[in-house]
């Protein structure tokens, strides 16, 4: 493929909430974003999202989920076109993340379920996935995998700047004057969704209502902020229930209120320990991914970080695209046989390529 060559691209997330697929159209040359197209997300129905949940891990009916969710993305793939009125032939590729189950970096081990070969046939589109485990093989983290693409779009922004994912897991990506670090800070939503399914029979505390009736305990935050992920330096990444055991240990007799307002604490407490790791103190927090909608968890980090925390669309991203739209972009540049991943966003040794390319037939 020549250099230079700006591609249309259409970039697939499942995220660690659980909450369904989000699909963005692109047009990029894995460098620099020349069009953001229409975006959507199609959420799971109730069964499949309690299917995947059961398979996280690497355990239970993988094969049976895996092609599940992989006629689920080409359901993606299809609405989102037809909403575009764009033929499959309009896009050159599409990026498909997959849905993680299972990410242990330390035992070079990674797993994101999406067949690729099955997604191109499905869609009569090229497909490449797989975006994580070169890094991995080479020694990396093999996450957070964004930060190029922030880095992309937050160019013309003053920095030093942090972007602040929060979808299951929290992610950090710190820019200044050309430099970048990155690595997840804790949990993200994961463990205040989990909390309110146990005790509202609700994937989410929607618009921070039960955290907001209740009280954090403040012992049992000061307890989690003492773990040592929170101390170790990056790079770092974790999966989605790696705190699972360990926040359950801690909120446990709470009533349901106090403890979503705890575990909200949790996530806020998680996001100050990654300041110290930072270059330098950020001006400005931008944060994406389903977290930016709680305004209690928002509240929480403002007063935390002693900044502004903005959602995404304060600068006009889309923060609900904004991960789909990256593996657009990763596609791309997957494609263009340019890195992924740095020493700086994943430890990896030398910067690394990666991605599975899968044509069409």
């Amino acid at each position: 493929m020549p250099p230079f060559t700006f591609l249309t691209a259409l970039g697939l997330m499942s995220g660690t909430s659980l909450d369904g697929v989000d699909a963005a159209l692109m047009v990029t040359d894995g460098e620099t974003v020349r069009e953001t197209g229409p975006a959507m997300t199609l959420p799971y129905p109730d069964g499949l999202r309690a299917r995947l949940r059961d398979v996280l891990g690497g355990v239970g009916a993988v094969a049976a989920v895996e092609r599940e969710v992989t006629e689920f993305h080409a359901a993606a793939v299809r609405a989102l076109l037809e909403a575009a009125g764009m033929a499959p032939a309009a896009v050159d590729v599409v990026g498909l993340h997959g849905h993680t189950i299972l990410h242990r970096p330390g035992e070079g081990r990674t797993w994101q379920i999406g067949d690729g070969a099955l997604l191109a046939r499905l869609t009569g589109i090229p497909v490449v996935n797989d975006f994580r485990t070169a890094d991995v093989a080479a020694g990396g983290q093999g996450a957070p995998l964004v930060p190029l693409f922030h880095a992309g779009l937050a160019a013309a922004l003053d920095q030093p700047l942090a972007v602040l994912n929060l979808g299951g897991v929290g992610n950090v990506t710190w820019l200044g004057g050309g430099r970048l670090l990155a690595f997840d800070t804790g949990p993200g939503n994961a463990l205040i969704d989990d909390w309110c399914l146990r005790h509202r029979g609700r994937p989410l505390d929607e618009g921070g209502a039960l955290a907001r009736a209740g009280r954090a305990d403040a012992g049992r935050v000061a307890a989690f902020a003492a773990h040592p992920y929170f101390r170790h330096p990056p790079p770092k990444s974790l999966d989605r229930d790696d705190f699972r055991a360990f926040a359950a240990g801690l909120v446990d007799g709470l009533s349901a209120a106090d403890g979503a307002a705890t575990l909200t604490a949790f996530t806020a407490v998680a996001v100050a320990a990654a300041v110290p790791h930072l270059p330098e103190a950020p001006r400005r927090w931008l944060v994406c991914g389903g977290g930016r909608r709680n305004p209690v968890l928002m509240q929480a980090l403002s007063e935390r970080l002693g900044v502004a925390v903005e959602p995404v669309e304060a600068v006009r991203w889309d923060g609900d695209a904004l991960e789909a739209q990256a593996f657009a972009f990763l596609a791309v540049r997957s494609r263009r046989g340019l890195p992924l991943t740095l020493p700086e966003t994943t430890g990896v040794a030398r910067p690394m390529p990666g991605g599975r390319f899968h044509p069409v037939g």
